[in-house]
Order: C-alpha cells, then sequence, then structure tokens
C-alpha cells in the first residue's frame, strides 16, 4: 500500500492525503477484509463439520455397540467414517462377536486388516486377537509369525504372555516358561494379569 500520512502536514492537508490514501488502497483493504473473514468462516465451518462427524460416527458405534445385530449402523460407520477411530473400535467389536459365535475363519477375516493400521495401538490390539484366534485353531506357527512382528513395548507383556500360551498348547514347555518370564518383567507389578502368569510359571516348575 502507499504511504499514510505525513506528520509535518497540515490539518487539511492531511485529511486530503487520507481520502487520497484510502482512494488508492480501498481495493486491496476490501478485498484483504474480505479473505480473512473467509479464513476465519471456513476454519470454524471446517471445525464444525470435524464435530459432526465424530458425533455422527460415535452415535453409530454406539448403536452397533448396544446391538450387534444391527449391521446397518456397522456398515454406515465402516464405510462413511472409515477413518474414524470409531470405525476401528467397531471392527474390533465385530471381530469378538464373531469369535465368542464361533466363526472364526470370520473374525480372522475381518481383524487382520487392522494389523496394519496406522494407530499402533489399533494395531498390536489386532494383532494379539488375530493371534488368539490361530491358537484357538490350533494354527501355532500363524499365531507366533504375527506377534514377533510386533514392537509395541506398551503391550509386551501381553505379547510375551499369549506367545507363552502358544508354546504350551503345543507341546514346548520351556519356551513357554521363558515367554512367560519375559512378561512378567514387562506388566505391572501385583496386577491381576501378574498373578494369572505366575500360577503358569508355577505349573510349569
Amino acid at each position: 500500500m502507499k504511504n499514510f500520512i505525513q506528520v509535518d502536514n497540515t490539518e487539511e492537508e492531511n485529511v486530503e492525503q487520507i481520502k487520497n490514501w484510502w482512494n488508492s488502497n480501498v481495493k486491496q483493504i476490501i478485498v484483504g477484509a474480505v479473505i480473512g473473514l473467509s479464513g476465519i468462516w471456513g476454519w470454524n465451518t471446517y471445525s464444525d463439520y470435524q464435530d459432526k462427524q465424530s458425533f455422527n460416527a460415535r452415535n453409530l458405534y454406539l448403536s452397533y455397540a448396544s446391538d450387534s445385530n444391527n449391521l446397518g449402523a456397522f456398515d454406515k460407520l465402516t464405510t462413511d467414517f472409515s477413518s474414524s477411530s470409531y470405525s476401528d473400535q467397531a471392527i474390533l467389536l465385530m471381530a469378538k462377536y464373531l469369535f465368542d459365535a464361533g466363526s472364526y475363519t470370520q473374525a480372522l477375516g475381518v481383524i487382520e486388516p487392522l494389523i496394519n493400521n496406522p494407530s499402533s495401538v489399533i494395531a498390536t490390539t489386532a494383532a494379539l486377537r488375530a493371534a488368539s484366534i490361530y491358537l484357538q485353531l490350533g494354527q501355532h506357527n500363524q499365531a507366533l509369525s504375527i506377534l514377533e512382528k510386533q514392537s509395541n513395548d506398551g503391550f509386551s507383556g501381553l505379547i510375551y504372555n499369549l506367545m507363552g500360551d502358544i508354546y504350551l498348547d503345543f507341546g514346548n514347555r520351556v519356551e513357554a516358561q521363558n515367554y512367560y518370564s519375559l512378561a512378567i518383567d514387562n506388566v505391572t507389578k501385583n496386577s491381576n494379569l501378574t498373578q494369572l502368569i505366575q500360577i503358569k510359571l508355577d505349573d510349569l516348575n
């Protein structure tokens, strides 16, 4: 923009200079104001949209969580809100429902894609549940292969515990004992899980 006023001018000269400055810069001022307001409006609109999306996804998840037969809610959630964490939670929940119903192969088909989820928590949870299903099916190598690829320190105790279960299930008591010991070292002390793993170790001694 052009210079505004000169401090050494008379009052009449300053008034005239202000008029000239306004006439020269009015378009830039208006455009700048419109762009600024548009940015604010656009951000608020986007935030409102995000809040609405999250609200809708949450409602669909709760509808499915309260009724496993509500496949309409599940389908809409995983289709229209596939990037939402509620969609991931719904998939984990469906896999659990299928597992509880004894539909192990279907449960695997639902949950295995989540093993590559960007969220390490979702990915590791999916890996643990998929490995548990393979253990239920007696497919020990597949179960171990999934768990050996996991490196989430926050879940290491659970991973080692499950690996101990797998080795014990196909009769390798030495490896089972090793992994139970690792699990003990990586879970919260004096927790229920610690006590459970300790019982397993005592049974092996």
